[in-house]
């Protein structure tokens, strides 16, 4: 039984009733309480990617200049990093992301070896 309920909402600009869980609200984003026709949503949002070396993980926060971008990016990282397969991870497929821009907002790399002592 899991999963949102859908909730009709009247929209604070135009006054339609809307559903806060369909398709179309979830892809214009905006303000809760905005019907999909009334959301403006400007911003891109940032993209968390995980990355490990050897047996430990770190992960990243990504900014785009546009969605295009976002959304190639992130088609070609789950292609190549090998998420949901399992061990055979990125094997012999390789693709280039060269005319994508981004930049990096964050950044945590572990600092510790696979035996839990510092590499410094």
């Amino acid at each position: 039984m899991g999963g949102a309920y859908p909730v009709i909402r009247e929209c604070s600009e135009c006054s339609d009733l809307f559903d806060d869980q369909s398709f179309a609200k979830k892809e214009c984003g905006g303000l809760i309480h905005h019907c999909p026709e009334c959301s403006d949503e400007t911003q891109i949002k940032y993209l968390g990617i995980q990355h490990s070396d050897g047996k430990q993980a770190g992960c990243e926060v990504l900014a785009f200049t546009n969605p295009s971008d976002r959304n190639v990016f992130l088609h070609h990282w789950r292609r190549n990093s090998g998420i949901a397969r399992g061990k055979s991870s990125a094997l012999g497929v390789a693709s280039n992301t060269a005319s994508v821009s981004f930049k990096k907002v964050a950044s945590f790399d572990a600092n510790v070896n696979h035996k839990g002592k510092s590499d410094g």
